[in-house]
């Protein structure tokens, strides 16, 4: 990383520069660096322009698309969040009737939640803990 001295001969490392766009001018610019953080596209025009651009869809490239969104319009139409926030609420004030039909909801959602993640991860191509 580049630095600078200060009047103390110490090292300073480099402010960070900055540059205002037109909202076309980002929009472009986004498009143009497609897959890839701004910061790497610009430093790759302009001071190696030839160097190829490493193109990714993020940090984590989508292995399959489908499954992923799949996985997610299932997500958007469960009401998990909704449903956990409620039995957190009835565990916390001692009103969670502990049945056996209770027991086995409760597993059923595990087993969903363990589901979800497996898809995530494999859609995702990320390795499982």
């Amino acid at each position: 990383m580049a630095s600078i001295k200060d009047k103390f001969n110490r090292r300073k490392p480099l402010p960070p520069f900055s540059i205002r766009l037109t909202k076309e001018e980002r929009q472009k610019l986004d498009q143009l660096a497609q897959g890839t953080s701004l910061a790497e596209y610009i430093r790759s025009r302009i001071f190696d322009g030839n160097a190829p651009v490493n193109r990714t869809k993020g940090r984590f490239p989508v292995k399959d698309e489908q499954a992923l969104s799949q996985i997610l319009g299932m997500l958007g139409q469960s009401r998990i969040p909704n449903n956990i926030n409620q039995l957190a609420k009835a565990v916390n004030s001692g009103t969670l009737p502990v049945t056996p039909y209770t027991e086995k909801q409760l597993h059923e959602a595990c087993y969903s939640a363990t589901w979800i993640r497996r898809q995530l991860i494999q859609a995702l191509g990320l390795k499982a803990d």
